[in-house]
């Protein structure tokens, strides 16, 4: 997952992942803004009130401060009137509290709005990415990008890049103040900036490569997590409890391990900092006592001098904890962008939307998954428009990679054959009706975490109870949840834990049938249940849905043996093709298949 992403395109994600918050964060900048120049304003206050006001100076007074006091009625009025300047100070303390909650406020709000923004985007792409793109990326990464690295992009931007006029403006008014009083003290104070800044230059390059890596081992402790959480029932099964706690404290151990040797060189970081900002103080203090002592400063100049010089330590600090920062949100944002750089699953076609009924014709196919091995060689045949397909073949011969392809779950390459529908390219059909059109079952079925009725029923926006009981009925479930104490309102477990293989199986074959689709695929879909349940289930579907094209994986010879047109493959040929009255006399795979299968039947009876 290191694919170069170029600048351009991280800026246009960034500002997509801004829409609805923009204007949130200019308010919280010019809120953080306001608040800087109240803090410029109070030691100018102290200042006027004891050199000018106490003590009497009439000159070196700011144009624009000497035309304020004026306004309030002169220093003779001031100095009659202390509570005047208390005032002022009130008010400018007030005005920074209220600028100060308006930035939380409406910083808050923008961060918590980009975060969504992010989080939906994110989700709606990783949705409409192609089937073969999730096979080959772990789903704890996966996750781990949509949270982890959102919230470090999100701290970034709400917690730094706002900050940034409130740093600009307290630096370069704290400078301008400073150098109007000092400008050898104004030098001196400076003088730890460049260090600091030149600093977090070089901690921000030091660090980036080591953030990936605790990040990317994030991802991998994720995924080891959400593998054993999910697999749970196999970890029992055979008693790998200690075996997969031994992986998972070895990869934390190594993952914990990144980030203490990272924590090295930002102790370092934060520590030198503190040094420098603590040596800037000292060297203001002893150089402005000299100077007071000398005359060459006043009483007031110096505390206002010394407050400014506060106030120039955290917007140093802050800019230099903005470029170490950097670096975290730079992976994150590389990591986010390669998400969304990843191409989503296009119509390259016509995106025709014909009439699904016809002919499924394979000609001359040939795949390959990422220019590997080849999986299918050659293969063709026809399935006539509502006629049962029975396909029979060992682990790795293609059968499961000839539905895949059928449904575009991967996409045909070009000069690889073709397989139509009704004599339309499936390349030209529009890729969701195509799927709204094929029913499904996989050799491995999926429940969510939601009610047996809610499953059932997922395929549909709107469904009765009458529809899903009538689809349950049909896959020999109904009479099962029946006998559930909460009926179809009975939670079924992640990944459907709480329910048996065979139940699973039949309610996807009911959440399939839902969708009542012309063409019907039954992924080796019927290998959990008992023979008996098996023959109902096929003589429900001859019943209702004659008219569907079914296309039957399976490895029981008894599941298949009512099939229109069997086919047998063996590494991705079709090696034999006929009824099963023709091909259990052949005297080929088929044949040895039967004859196995019948003895073990007669052996049971």
């Amino acid at each position: 997952m290191n694919d170069t992403i170029s600048k351009t395109f991280k800026r246009r994600l960034l500002w997509r992942f801004l829409k609805g918050s923009r204007a949130l964060f200019l308010l919280s900048m010019l809120c953080a803004a306001l608040s800087a120049l109240a803090d410029m304003l109070s030691p100018q206050i102290v200042r006027v009130t004891v050199d000018h006001v106490l003590g009497g100076k009439t000159d070196s007074l700011n144009p624009l401060i000497a035309a304020l006091v004026e306004k309030l009625g002169g220093l003779s009025y001031l100095a009659e009137h202390l509570w005047v300047l208390a005032a002022a100070l009130l008010v400018t303390a007030l005005a920074k509290v209220l600028a100060l909650y308006g930035f939380r406020v409406s910083n808050t709000k923008a961060a918590e709005r980009l975060t969504k923004t992010m989080r939906d985007t994110l989700f709606l792409h990783i949705e409409h990415l192609p089937f073969s793109w999730h096979m080959k990326h772990h789903t704890g990464d996966i996750i781990q990008r949509c949270t982890s690295d959102i919230d470090t992009l999100k701290g970034f931007i709400s917690e730094q890049m706002t900050s940034i006029f409130r740093i600009v403006i307290l630096l370069v008014l704290s400078i301008s103040f400073m150098a109007g009083m000092d400008p050898l003290l104004t030098l001196i104070a400076c003088l730890p900036i460049p260090v600091i800044l030149i600093y977090s230059l070089h901690f921000h390059r030091k660090i980036g490569e080591a953030f990936l890596q605790c990040d990317e081992n994030e991802g991998k402790l994720s995924s080891m997590a959400q593998e054993n959480l999910t697999g749970v029932r196999v970890v029992r099964a055979f008693g790998r409890e200690r075996m997969e706690r031994d992986r998972f404290y070895a990869q934390n151990e190594y993952y914990t391990g990144l980030w203490m040797k990272l924590a090295r060189p930002m102790a370092q970081y934060w520590s030198t900092g503190d040094v420098l900002s603590g040596t800037q103080i000292l060297l203001i203090v002893v150089f402005g006592s000299v100077f007071c002592l000398q005359g060459r400063m006043l009483a007031g100049e110096f505390i206002a001098f010394l407050s400014y010089a506060a106030m120039l330590t955290w917007p140093v600090r802050m800019l230099g904890r903005m470029i170490a920062e950097m670096s975290k949100a730079g992976v994150s944002i590389d990591r986010i962008a390669y998400i969304m750089q990843a191409e989503e699953e296009t119509d390259k076609g016509k995106a025709l939307r014909p009439d699904m009924g016809g002919d499924i014709v394979f000609d001359h196919v040939s795949f390959a998954y990422d220019e590997g091995t080849e999986i299918l060689h050659d293969v063709s045949f026809r399935v006539k428009a509502g006629t049962t397909l029975g396909i029979l073949g060992g682990t790795g011969s293609g059968k499961s990679t000839m539905m895949l392809l059928l449904d575009k779950l991967y996409d045909l390459p070009d000069n690889c054959g073709t397989i139509s529908i009704g004599g339309i390219d499936i390349r030209d059909i529009d890729t969701r009706y195509l799927r709204e059109h094929i029913g499904m079952v996989l050799q491995e079925p999926y429940l969510f975490s939601r009610s047996i009725a809610e499953n059932i029923g997922i395929t549909r926006e709107r469904l009765d109870m009458d529809e899903v009981r009538e689809a349950a009925q049909a896959a020999c479930l109904d009479e099962t949840v029946q006998g559930f104490a909460k009926g179809y309102d009975t939670f079924v477990g992640e990944r459907g834990v709480t329910l048996s293989g065979g139940q699973k199986q039949r309610a996807a074959i009911a959440r399939m049938l839902t969708q009542q689709t012309p063409i019907m695929i039954f992924d080796d879909s019927l290998s959990a249940v008992d023979t008996e349940t098996d023959a109902k289930i096929r003589a429900a579907l001859e019943a209702r849905f004659g008219s569907a094209s079914i296309l039957l994986i399976s490895h029981r010879i008894t599941t298949l043996s009512k099939a229109d047109q069997i086919l047998v493959l063996e590494n991705g040929r079709i090696v034999e093709q006929g009824s099963h009255e023709e091909l259990k006399g052949a005297g080929g795979i088929y044949q040895r298949i039967c004859a196995i299968q019948s003895g073990a039947e007669e052996a049971v009876s």
